[in-house]
């Protein structure tokens, strides 16, 4: 069924003359990563194409670099009424934030994502859960284009399979094999991940010290597997970037004694996002989804509203049905 689906994709983008390509609000490395290495590919063939997330916060500072070409553009110049749209790493429309509207304008739109969540809310789908990440996708249809790989198709690609892979420690054999395909394309590996992931202001180490130094184990919860969770507050915020905070659940999460690692963030008083993260034994994409969130069995996130207390509460009890 994907064979034909791509197929079918690779036919609508082949004919295509003019793409804009969205990726979900808040882009992390796979949703740019994607967006600008077909973008790109696209490019190659002659199309005109556009890459933009929906406001209010952009490309984090931490990405640009992956985007020389300049594909990016600010959301205010989408088309009105593309001719066709590509939704990258997206699982739903709303998943769009500011930019949703352009789905009901557009003559077709591709959906191109890897979480088990998505609403198929296209014209055209390549969906598949069982990727590792939706840089494998769009490497599939660059091959069924038939457009071959240079380093900056190749670098984009490759930071969006290093993150989402969680530097390839989820990774499989078939993961490797594409990493090595595109290192032997130019993409380097030591400099993106300084780039992505091993550069930060010095902010981030106060930060880091007041957000993890609050950090609380619960060896019980997860239906004994434990819980280890903090909370990033809008006053711990000040004078780092967005990727700075994002960082936070990583470091939990190689907390020994813990399977679940939780990090809520104040996005404004009252409203939290969360990020829940398990080594492997707890899916906690189902306790994301029970918040109206979603995402991957080992990696998920959720909004809600409440006291810091009030959203560890409704964790706790949503991991305690865990066996």
């Amino acid at each position: 069924m994907l064979t034909a689906d791509l197929r079918a994709a690779a036919d609508l983008l082949r004919t295509a003359t003019d793409v804009t390509l969205l990726g979900h609000v808040h882009p992390d490395a796979d949703a740019l990563g994607s967006a600008l290495a077909l973008g790109l590919a696209l490019r190659r063939r002659g199309a005109d194409v556009r890459v933009s997330f929906g406001p209010p916060a952009g490309v984090p500072e931490s990405l640009r670099g992956l985007d020389p070409a300049g594909l990016v553009v600010p959301a205010a110049e989408v088309p009105a009424a593309p001719e066709l749209l590509v939704a990258l790493d997206t699982a739903s429309a709303a998943r769009l934030g500011w930019l949703e509207d352009r789905i009901a304008t557009s003559g077709h739109v591709l959906v191109v994502d890897h979480h088990a969540s998505n609403t198929r809310f296209g014209t055209h789908h390549v969906v598949d859960d069982t990727a590792e990440a939706t840089v494998v996708l769009v490497l599939a249809l660059i091959d069924e284009l038939d457009i071959p790989l240079d380093a900056d198709i190749a670098r984009c690609l490759y930071a969006g399979l290093v993150t989402d892979t969680s530097s390839f420690r989820r990774a499989t054999a078939a993961t490797h094999r594409t990493a090595a395909r595109l290192v032997e394309a130019g993409a380097e590996p030591t400099v993106l991940a300084r780039e992505l992931m091993d550069a930060h202001p010095f902010a981030w180490l106060p930060m880091l010290a007041r957000v993890l130094g609050r950090a609380v184990l619960e060896p019980e919860a997860a239906g004994g597997h434990g819980l280890v969770h903090t909370a990033v507050t809008l006053a711990d915020m000040t004078g780092v970037r967005p990727e700075e905070v994002e960082s936070v659940v990583g470091l939990l999460q190689a907390t020994g004694e813990a399977e679940v690692a939780l990090v809520i963030k104040e996005m404004a008083p009252g409203e939290w996002s969360g990020s829940l993260r398990a080594k492997s034994a707890v899916d906690v994409r189902a306790t994301a989804a029970g918040l109206g969130g979603g995402g991957h069995r080992l990696a998920a996130g959720f909004t809600t509203t409440g006291t810091a207390a009030d959203v560890v509460a409704r964790v706790r009890e949503m991991l305690q049905s865990v066996r």
